[in-house]
């Protein structure tokens, strides 16, 4: 039995990535988008400038765009939410109080006690916080959020060698796609033949996020991993596909090749549970000298895992790497639909 589902913010850059990640979702359909009031009221394909190199999923194409608010055409019950975070936090409290399972993509709650701040491979765990959340607020839905996009792909980098070895510090410095800022997003004349070396607020998450996530459940809140994380964040002329070049310092010295053992070999919760966004391999491996690169592994496990490579020894830190990610696939829309199909697994959905 398939639940029905809705899209908030559905004519952005990432809700159209949620629209296509939907298209014959074996679990959830899509019936219903939402958008500003200048969109409400027209069919979604002249509301909505396609952006995607796929076609408009014909089953969006004649819904009609909805106001953002609970209730009326929105009848379904859960949204995704790719709401900009300058209007998302009091829209998402509404749906949420209202009765919908809220998986926002937008910033606004992520650090919050206890919403849950979910990279399902790292800590399914902290679902745990659903019913927290209900019960503080007492909402009859909930929001659960996916991280920022660098994040995301930086964490689940990270999770093997923690499991396995400790985390004591991590540095990282992103070069980040321009479909990160949205659509149209930065000026060409600023962005060609260029690097950004700052994107506002990014670092921040970053740091803040990453340890939340990898952080153990106390009660009913997350306390932080105790990891020290420092990033740098610039925005480079790449389409899609946000790479890092990261410095760990571990708990012990495994070596460089348990290190690259512990990422090709690390399964977690979706792979067991088979879960239908979940990659093969969240973390996936390359050993060519040149790799990863955006142009020829973004789309690798239909964009949703962690692309590893150049794994080395680092005398400053200890070990050293590049990672690669897609960001409106694993760091937004996807994620979000991977979280979902989680809290589905686990029977939070039904009831929200």
């Amino acid at each position: 039995m398939t639940m029905r589902v809705g899209v908030l913010g559905a004519t952005g850059a990432v809700g159209q990535r949620f629209v296509q990640l939907l298209e014959g979702h074996p679990w959830f359909e899509l019936v219903a988008v939402a958008a500003s009031e200048r969109s409400a009221g027209k069919c979604y394909r002249e509301a909505c400038t396609w952006k995607l190199d796929v076609p408009m999923p014909a089953a969006a194409r004649d819904l009609v765009v909805q106001p953002a608010e609970p209730g009326g055409g929105l009848e379904c019950d859960v949204v995704f939410s790719a709401l900009d975070a300058s209007v998302a936090g009091p829209v998402e409290e509404a749906f949420a109080a209202a009765g919908y399972a809220v998986l926002s993509n937008a910033r606004n709650h992520r650090m919050a006690d206890d919403v849950p701040l979910l990279v399902p491979e790292v800590n399914p765990e902290h679902t745990a916080l659903v019913p927290v959340q209900k019960r503080r607020r007492g909402w009859r839905g909930f929001i659960a959020t996916n991280p920022n996009c660098a994040a995301a792909t930086l964490v689940l980098a990270l999770a093997p060698l923690e499991r396995r070895f400790g985390l004591k510090a991590v540095a990282v410095t992103t070069l980040q796609a321009i479909s990160g800022a949205g659509y149209p997003g930065l000026p060409s004349l600023d962005i060609l033949g260029n690097v950004i070396p700052f994107i506002a607020g990014e670092e921040e998450k970053i740091e803040r996020e990453t340890r939340k996530i990898l952080g153990r459940l106390e009660g009913g809140a997350v306390a932080p991993h105790p990891a020290m994380v420092s990033a740098t964040t610039t925005r480079v002329p790449v389409v899609d596909g946000h790479t890092a070049s990261v410095f760990v310092t571990l708990g012990r010295d495994p070596g460089p090749e348990a290190i690259r053992e512990a990422l090709r070999t690390y399964r977690s919760v979706p792979q067991e549970r088979n879960l239908p966004s979940a990659p093969a391999h969240p973390t996936l491996l390359v050993d060519e000298d040149d790799r990863p690169q955006p142009r020829l592994d973004v789309n690798r496990e239909r964009g949703m895992a962690s692309i590893v490579g150049r794994v080395r020894r680092c005398d400053l830190m200890g070990y050293k790497f590049v990672v690669l990610g897609h960001n409106t696939i694993r760091g937004a829309a996807g994620a979000s639909i991977l979280n979902a199909e989680l809290l589905q697994s686990e029977g939070l959905l039904t009831n929200a």
